[in-house]
């Protein structure tokens, strides 16, 4: 059994192999896991060895070996922050949502990389004209726990084309990592004025914050600091066919 920085990692390397042909550097595998340290990732190369799942190549530069992944591997992969979201699209069947939340409920994030959880879907998000913000949960969705991090999450319900850029469709579920902070160019659920959610890619300029689509149809709209509260990070995404 893998925990899931394990997971995560061998997940990331599979793929970086698949692509470039080559593994990632230490520093690329670090910055994909939001590591402080490239010790975390010797600990974690070290442990995906002794359970036989990578192997390391003698006197060759970032040379591993896939020997093998988990059968239940997920596609959802973990990707450097310099990159941009890039969407992981998992099937699911969901059901109607209701409002958008202002509150979030908790959950908790189990060990086991395989496992999955069910989130609390609080309502519909804006990705186009902001909405009234309102707190009511719908329902429930269940996530592969490969698609979290730490902390709380939720799901909101997508309504509007203002992301389709960022791979987020109209009747997307996206999940949310709940924060009231966010880097410079995350997506995130940001509440203007205490009255409306919007899911937007944050920037901000000197004192100023903005909200910016990913659609050239919308205008990216700016705001004082004291305007915008962050309520969340986007981490993931539920698409029904």
């Amino acid at each position: 059994m893998l925990t899931r920085k394990q997971y995560e990692l061998l997940m990331f390397i599979n793929e970086r192999i698949k692509e470039a042909g080559v593994s990632p550097s230490f520093d690329e595998m670090k910055e994909a896991l939001d590591l402080r340290s490239k010790s975390g990732i010797h600990r974690l190369i070290t442990a995906l060895e002794e359970r036989g799942f990578i192997r390391r190549l003698p006197h060759r530069a970032r040379a591993l070996e896939i020997l093998k992944v988990p059968e239940s591997a997920s596609p959802s992969l973990a990707q450097p922050r310099g990159r941009g979201f890039s969407p992981s699209v998992i099937e699911g069947s969901l059901g109607k949502a209701g409002p958008v939340s202002r509150d979030v409920a908790a959950a908790s994030l189990p060990d086991a990389a395989n496992d999955s959880l069910s989130l609390p879907l609080m309502g519909r998000i804006a990705a186009g004209t902001p909405i009234e913000a309102l707190q009511e949960e719908s329902h429930q969705v269940t996530v592969p726990t490969s698609l979290l991090g730490a902390g709380e999450h939720f799901a909101l319900e997508v309504r509007g084309d203002s992301m389709i850029e960022a791979g987020i469709l109209d009747g997307d579920t996206v999940i949310i990592q709940r924060c009231d902070t966010a880097n410079n160019g995350d997506i995130v659920v940001a509440l203007v004025d205490n009255l409306e959610a919007t899911l937007k890619r944050l920037r901000r300029k000197g004192d100023q914050v903005a909200l910016e689509a990913a659609n050239p149809a919308y205008e990216t709209r700016i705001f004082g600091p004291d305007r915008v509260k962050v309520q969340g990070r986007l981490v993931g995404l539920l698409r029904r066919y």
